[in-house]
């Protein structure tokens, strides 16, 4: 599997801004094939100790089946349309990408 978490801080930090980005992530991304798990929202507002990183508005954090699924996700007419639709809006754009495929032990 491949975890892909994406942090967004916008421009306009009001609460219509963060749901209208939240609900396009749900929109546009939430169906496309070989995810395992989706999930986007807001930044908790009330977890504010010394490690937790706040400079971001909203979190998206999909992971996917395996790295073919990702890679075919990004290239994907609705990934292609969310960008469009919603870059305008992004002050700054993190991505993590993380492989939890690898045995432990």
């Amino acid at each position: 599997m491949l975890v892909h978490d994406v942090y967004f801080t916008l421009k306009d930090d009001s609460p219509a801004a963060r749901r209208r980005l939240v609900d396009s992530c749900y929109a546009l991304l939430k169906d496309l094939p070989g995810i395992a798990h989706f999930a986007a929202g807001e930044r908790s507002p009330d977890l504010a100790r010394p490690v937790n990183d706040r400079e971001f508005h909203v979190g998206l954090h999909v992971a996917f089946v395996d790295r073919p699924a990702h890679d075919a996700y990004q290239a994907a007419e609705q990934h292609q349309r969310f960008i469009s639709e919603n870059r305008d809006d992004w002050a700054q754009v993190r991505v993590f990408d993380t492989d939890i495929s690898a045995p432990r032990g």
